[in-house]
């Protein structure tokens, strides 16, 4: 029945405390998963999970993804709590402001490394094992556009990182795919989510509202959840209408 299309299902989206990984939280809760949403702190935690409880069933569980050892007890606990994850979305992900080769530190560079790679890679490694003995299973990692078009914008580590996300989307498709296990890279453009904050010049209210918003990028998320298990959807690269690395990039848009 309506609403009802992946009763049955556990979630677990990272990052989705707010943003893309809330919004895909809201739409597959919608859509009748059990949702498990992880983020690094416990007031935004709540408050997701406030908006996520008139929606459908959810929980909320604080995590840094870049902690190899508490993802993989956080895995272990919503297996053992509910038996599977059928679902993994990989959202958490962040940026520095001191981004460029010029100004950025190796601190800094571990940093977005740490989350935007390592914990994407210790996430989907945590889940795995459970897809694998059950046959089924669903990882969406959320990449960007800068994975497939590096910018001066977005920096060195993250450019790097969110392209290493499509190749590690890719490897799980070429290895697991004969194990019923298939993985989607979503690849976005400019995206209104308050990571714009950590911008070195944050975007205006007004373009930020040309953007796309989080709720779009919710609606991908749960495209790709919906399609029968026989079917993998690689990638979906999704874009504002008004595209500012179309529109000249650094220099047209000065953000």
């Amino acid at each position: 029945m309506p609403g009802a299309e992946l009763a049955g299902r556990v979630a677990w989206i990272t990052g989705g405390a707010s943003g893309i990984g809330l919004a895909g939280a809201k739409e597959l809760a919608r859509a009748g998963a059990h949702v498990v949403i992880s983020g690094r702190t416990a007031r935004t935690n709540e408050a997701a999970l406030a908006e996520l409880k008139g929606l459908g069933s959810a929980e909320a569980l604080l995590l840094d993804v870049s902690d190899r050892r508490a993802v993989a007890a956080a895995a272990a606990d919503i297996e053992r709590r509910h038996g599977r994850i059928d679902i993994l979305v990989n959202s958490a992900g962040t940026n520095i402001g001191r981004r460029s080769f010029r100004d950025m530190s190796a601190e800094g560079w571990d940093e977005v490394v740490r989350i935007n790679l390592d914990g994407v890679f210790y996430c989907c490694h945590a889940v795995l094992a459970g897809m694998r003995a059950r046959g089924d299973g669903l990882i969406i990692n959320i990449s960007s556009w800068a994975g497939r078009y590096a910018s001066a914008l977005t920096g060195p580590a993250y450019n790097a990182t969110k392209r290493a996300v499509i190749a590690l989307t890719e490897t799980i498709n070429i290895e697991e795919g004969a194990n019923g296990i298939r993985a989607t890279c979503i690849l976005p453009g400019e995206v209104a989510t308050p990571i714009l904050d950590k911008r070195p010049i944050p975007p205006s209210p007004e373009e930020r509202a040309r953007m796309a918003q989080p709720e779009d990028l919710g609606r991908a998320i749960l495209f790709a959840a919906l399609m029968p298990a026989r079917t993998c959807v690689n990638e979906i690269v999704i874009s504002p209408t008004w595209n500012r690395f179309y529109l000249g990039g650094l220099e047209t848009a000065k953000r």
